[in-house]
């Protein structure tokens, strides 16, 4: 091979790698650089497209909630961002740490407290720890008197973040408590409501993304050090594929919003 030739070999396939780093760059899902990002893209729906923009701008009020409880996370992990907006109602899943930063993974409509009826709180706004003190459990797929599978599915899990403080929706508006938990919803008479506020005072979610979080122990960081331990746990389902960063927060706040943007579209619209 003559020097000229090996040249323009070397030159071609270095155009080749070219070519094929940028179009998969182009293929790649938003948030393809955090883990588990194109596994949720494939995985979970319904899905919000968040613009690039407005990651950043969720990410740093995550860290700022997370300053403002002081809580400081030094090792990467999973943490879960609601923001209660009515005009919003999503969740964003995030990966990182205070040294790190926070990359986006994908976000989903959600359902928060609708107050106006008795018992109807709204969703406190703050930092919660997913622990073993209070157990999560799982649906059993039941209806209530009026035929509302309020847990969604049998066997979806529960979140439970235990007794908070929260504005109570009925009355003169004082606190009262809340069991805050984060679960599914009747797959036939509300998921498609998912993106308004609903709930009583707790946070529903997609089956799809229960399944998510629950199948890769996202927010399972307690339980992943108690198994380690040696206790066991009925709650935990056999075909889990755990990541190698698991968390245990949720982190709820507020953007105040006006108008709806675009990318969290109301429920019709969807």
């Amino acid at each position: 091979m003559t020097p000229r030739l090996r040249r323009a070999l070397g030159a071609a396939a270095a155009l080749c790698c070219l070519w094929a780093t940028t179009a998969l760059a182009a293929d790649a899902p938003p948030g393809a650089a955090a883990p588990l990002a194109v596994e949720f893209q494939r995985d979970v729906a319904p899905r919000l497209q968040v613009p690039a923009a407005e990651r950043l701008a969720y990410a740093a009020r995550l860290q700022g909630a997370l300053d403002g409880a002081a809580v400081k996370i030094e090792a990467e992990q999973f943490i879960v961002l609601v923001d209660r907006a009515p005009k919003v109602q999503a969740a964003l899943l995030f990966w990182g740490s205070a040294g790190h930063g926070w990359d986006y993974v994908g976000a989903t409509p959600v359902s928060t407290g609708l107050p106006g009826s008795y018992e109807h709180f709204l969703t406190p706004l703050g930092v919660f720890k997913h622990s073993l003190e209070n157990p999560d459990f799982r649906s059993e797929g039941t209806k209530n008197t009026l035929g509302f599978r309020g847990y969604g599915r049998k066997d979806l899990r529960i979140y439970d973040f235990g007794w908070v403080a929260s504005p109570r929706g009925w009355g003169d508006g004082a606190m009262g408590e809340l069991r805050l938990q984060m679960h599914s919803t009747d797959p036939q008479l509300a998921e498609r409501l998912l993106g308004t506020p609903r709930s009583e005072g707790c946070v529903r979610i997609p089956a799809a993304l229960n399944d998510f979080i629950d199948r890769h122990g996202l927010l399972d960081q307690d339980y992943q050090e108690a198994l380690a331990a040696g206790t066991q746990f009925w709650v935990l389902r056999a075909d889990r594929t755990v990541t190698a960063s698991p968390g245990r927060y949720m982190v709820v706040v507020d953007t105040r919003r006006r108008e709806r943007p675009a990318w969290s579209p109301a429920p019709a619209r969807r």
